[in-house]
C-alpha cells in the first residue's frame, strides 16, 4: 500500500481524538455505570468495571442534612467502610411541588469523592417504615389527591395507599428529577446504588380496603402476574384464596415502586433495590402485626413478578440470634435475588454475621445508625453509640478491607462459604441456670456446647471445620468467645487450594470421603495480601501455627492454604 500525504492528514483527527482522551484526567473520562450481574446462580455489583463488596455503613435516618454530615464521616472512617448508606428525602428536594432543591446532595457528594467513599442514596418518599413522614406536607396533609389505607372496619391509617395514582405520579416525578440531577453532576458515579422508598408495608391492616381499593380486589388478577406465575384467571379470592388480602396488597405496593424504579432507570441506570422489615420465618405472626405488602419471605415471588425492574430485595435484619440470621440469609439469597443486607443492627451481635452475608456471595452490608448524632435503636441496636460499637464492625471490615476487589471477584467466581459464631456463651449459659436445671441437665449442657460450636461444610475434596474459643496451641474443645465474635470466610481457588479470613476462630480442613484411603497433610499456608490482583507472600505459617489448626486471633490476617493427600506404600 502506498502511504500519500492525503493519507496521513485524514489520520490526523483520529490520533487528536486518541491522544486527547488518553491524556484527560480520570474524573473528566466517561466511568463505567454501576451494575449488577448475574452468573450460574451468582451475583456482583460492578463498580468502575470490576466487582465490589460494599462495606457500609448506614447512618440515622436524620442525619440527611449538610450541617449533620460532620458527625458522620468520623464513623465511616474509623470502621474502615468504603460506602455510606444516607437518605435523601422528597420534603428535602421538593418542599414546594415543583420547586426542586438539590443542595444537599451536593454537600454529600462532594464530601464522600473528597474522601473516596461511594454512595447509596435512600429514596425516602411515599413510604418510610410504613408512615409517609418524609413526603413533603403538601402530600402527607392532602389525605382527598393523596388518599391512605383504609382498614376494614372503615378506619384510616397513616400510610399512603399503593392505589393512590396522584401519589404515585407525584413521588415518580420527583424522583425522576433526582435522577436527572445525579446524570447531570455525578459523572463518576459516587452514587452506586439508589434504594427506592424505605420498609414499604402497611402495619394495622392486611391492605387497603377504600373502595377504590375493593373494586381491584374483585376484580381479575391482572394477567402479568398470571403468566408469570402460570396461574388460572379469576379474582384475587379465587386464585389465590386465603392469602388473596396479602398477595394483591403486596403487589400493588411492588407495582407503584417498580414504577417509580423503570422511570428513575431510564434517566441514569443504576442498581436499584427495595428494603423489607422482616416478618420473623419461624414466628411470622398475622400481616399487618408485620409490615404487610413489604417483601417479605411469603411474597417474593409476587414481588418478583410484579417488579421486574427492582435488581433485589434487601433484608434489614434485627434479630440478634444465629438461628433467625441464618434462616434469613438463606430466604434472601437466590438465583435471581442478589444477597444486600441492607439495614443491620449495629450491636456487638451482628457484626459476626458480616461472615455468613459474604460467604452466601452477598454484595455488601451495611450496619444501621453509624454516627455520631446522639441517637441510638436501642434494643434493635446497641445501648450506646461509642468506638467500641464502631469497633466491632471495623475488626471485621479490616480484614477485608485491603484486598476487597480480590475478594470480590473470587467470591462471584468460585465456591465459598460463611460462619458465623452459632452460640452466645454467656446468653445460651445463663438460659440453663434460669430454668433451674438439674445438675444432670447442666452436665449435658456442657457435653453439648462443643459440638453446638462445631461447623463442618463440605468444600470438595476437604471438609471445612470452623470452632471457636479454643487455645491456639491444645486440641481441648470449643469453648466459645465471650461474648461470641467468632466468623470466617473461605474461598475454593482450587480443588486443594483456599483462601482464608477469620475472626476469633479455628479453621481445619479435613479429609472428605473421597480421600478415605489416602493419609492427607498441610501442604503450605502462606499469609499474604493481593497487590494490583497479584498475591504477595508476607510469610509461611508453619510448625506451631499450623499443628493445631490455623488460629485466627482478632488480627486481620488472609491466608492461602494448600492442602495435600498422598498413598502410602
Amino acid at each position: 500500500m502506498k502511504y500519500t500525504p492525503t493519507f496521513f492528514r485524514a489520520l490526523i483527527p483520529a490520533i487528536a481524538a486518541l491522544c486527547a482522551t488518553a491524556f484527560l484526567p480520570a474524573q473528566l473520562q466517561a466511568a463505567e455505570l454501576p451494575q449488577l450481574v448475574s452468573n450460574n446462580g451468582k451475583h456482583a455489583l460492578m463498580v468502575d468495571g470490576a466487582p465490589f463488596i460494599m462495606l457500609g455503613a448506614q447512618t440515622n435516618n436524620s442525619s440527611n442534612y449538610p450541617a449533620a454530615l460532620k458527625d458522620v464521616w468520623p464513623s465511616v472512617e474509623k470502621m474502615h467502610a468504603n460506602t455510606l448508606s444516607i437518605p435523601v428525602a422528597w420534603e428535602q428536594i421538593e418542599p414546594v411541588e415543583g420547586q426542586f432543591d438539590f443542595s444537599y446532595v451536593d454537600v454529600l457528594l462532594k464530601q464522600a469523592r473528597e474522601r473516596n467513599v461511594k454512595v447509596v442514596l435512600l429514596w425516602f418518599a411515599t413510604w418510610k417504615n410504613n408512615a409517609p413522614h418524609y413526603a413533603p406536607a403538601w402530600v402527607k396533609l392532602d389525605n382527598k389527591r393523596f388518599p391512605r389505607v383504609v382498614k376494614q372496619d372503615g378506619d384510616t391509617l397513616n400510610s399512603m395507599s399503593p392505589l393512590g395514582k396522584n401519589t404515585m405520579e407525584a413521588d415518580k416525578k420527583a424522583f425522576v428529577e433526582l435522577m436527572k440531577y445525579l446524570k447531570k453532576t455525578d459523572k463518576d458515579h459516587t452514587v452506586i446504588m439508589v434504594q427506592v422508598e424505605n420498609e414499604v408495608g402497611t402495619y394495622g391492616s392486611v391492605r387497603d380496603f377504600s373502595p377504590t381499593a375493593q373494586q381491584a380486589f374483585n376484580s381479575p388478577v391482572p394477567a402479568d402476574l398470571v403468566e408469570t406465575l402460570k396461574l388460572k384467571a379469576g379474582t384475587w379470592a379465587q386464585v389465590f384464596g386465603k392469602d388473596a388480602d396479602e398477595f394483591f396488597h403486596a403487589y400493588h405496593i411492588a407495582k407503584y415502586c417498580n414504577d417509580i424504579t423503570a422511570a428513575g432507570k431510564a434517566i441514569k441506570n443504576l442498581p436499584m433495590y427495595v428494603n423489607v422489615a422482616l416478618r420473623n420465618p419461624f414466628n411470622p405472626g398475622l400481616p399487618g402485626q408485620y409490615s404487610s405488602g413489604g417483601g417479605t419471605d411469603n411474597v417474593l415471588h409476587i414481588w418478583k413478578a410484579a417488579a421486574p425492574d427492582i435488581d433485589l430485595i434487601a433484608p434489614d435484619i434485627y434479630f440478634r440470634d444465629h438461628k433467625t440470621v441464618s434462616k434469613v440469609l438463606e430466604l434472601y439469597t437466590r438465583p435471581d435475588n442478589a444477597l444486600f443486607v441492607a439495614e443491620i443492627g449495629n450491636d456487638q451481635p451482628y457484626a459476626r454475621y458480616l461472615y455468613p452475608t459474604l460467604g452466601m456471595g452477598g454484595i455488601g452490608f451495611s450496619p444501621f445508625g453509624m454516627d455520631d448524632t446522639g441517637y441510638t435503636n436501642y434494643p434493635l441496636g446497641a445501648k450506646e453509640y461509642n468506638d467500641e460499637t464502631i469497633e466491632h464492625f471495623a475488626q471485621h471490615y479490616r480484614a477485608i478491607e485491603p484486598n476487597m476487589r480480590a475478594w470480590a471477584k473470587l467470591l462471584f467466581e468460585n465456591n465459598s462459604w460463611g460462619f458465623a459464631e452459632p452460640l452466645d456463651t454467656t446468653g445460651d449459659t445463663q438460659k440453663i441456670w434460669n430454668a433451674e436445671a438439674t445438675p444432670e441437665e447442666k452436665d449435658q449442657h456442657k457435653k453439648d456446647r462443643p459440638a453446638a460450636l462445631t461447623q463442618v461444610v463440605d468444600g470438595g475434596l476437604w471438609d471445612i471445620e470452623v470452632t471457636y474459643g479454643r487455645p491456639m496451641f491444645w486440641i481441648a474443645p470449643p469453648e466459645g468467645n465471650t461474648p461470641a465474635a467468632g466468623g470466617a470466610l473461605v474461598v475454593q481457588l482450587s480443588e486443594n487450594e483456599y483462601l482464608v479470613t477469620a475472626h476469633k476462630a479455628r479453621v481445619e480442613f479435613k479429609p472428605s470421603t473421597e480421600l478415605a484411603n489416602k493419609k492427607y497433610m498441610i501442604d503450605r499456608v502462606e499469609e499474604g495480601n493481593f497487590v494490583k490482583g497479584q498475591w504477595v507472600v508476607d510469610r509461611v505459617w508453619n510448625g506451631d501455627q499450623t499443628d493445631w489448626g490455623m488460629n485466627f486471633s482478632d488480627r486481620a490476617v488472609t491466608l492461602k492454604v494448600k492442602m495435600a493427600a498422598y498413598e502410602v506404600n
